[in-house]
């Protein structure tokens, strides 16, 4: 199980996203920050597009926690990225850069990914592009 979460963020800090979807059971469950849930590979990889458009982002000091079950892990890490186009119903994109506490907890099923639950603060992620972002 760990070692399918690690996988998970190394291909998503590659940018493979070819390796990302192939973690994922095609009927993955991704729980947005602060939104709604979408279900299956094809809604998730429309939601990628849409981040790597409008963002750069890399996961860093990851920390892992899994159930002794191996159906259940909790990610916590940092998300360094760079705010690259504007996101429909944000504020406008000028390069900004932030450093930003996240978390997620995952379930798996054979193997794969069957749900993943983002949290973050968006709040101070509007603060951190609002006033230029965080140097990195």
């Amino acid at each position: 199980m760990k070692s399918t979460i690690e996988a998970y963020y190394a291909a998503f800090n590659r940018g493979d996203r070819e390796a990302f979807f192939a973690l994922m059971d095609e009927d993955v469950v991704h729980d947005l920050n602060q939104g709604g849930s979408e279900r299956g590979v094809v809604a998730f990889r429309s939601f990628m597009e849409r981040m790597d458009r409008c963002y750069r982002e890399t996961v860093e000091e990851l920390v892992i926690f899994c159930s002794e079950d191996g159906r259940r892990a909790a990610a916590e890490f940092l998300v360094r990225g760079e705010y690259l186009a504007t996101d429909e119903g944000l504020p406008e994109a000028a390069g900004q850069r932030y450093l930003l506490p996240a978390g997620a907890f995952f379930e798996l099923k054979e193997g794969k990914v069957a749900r993943v639950t983002m949290y973050y603060n968006l709040q101070e992620w509007l603060r951190q592009i609002g006033a230029g972002g965080v140097r990195a």
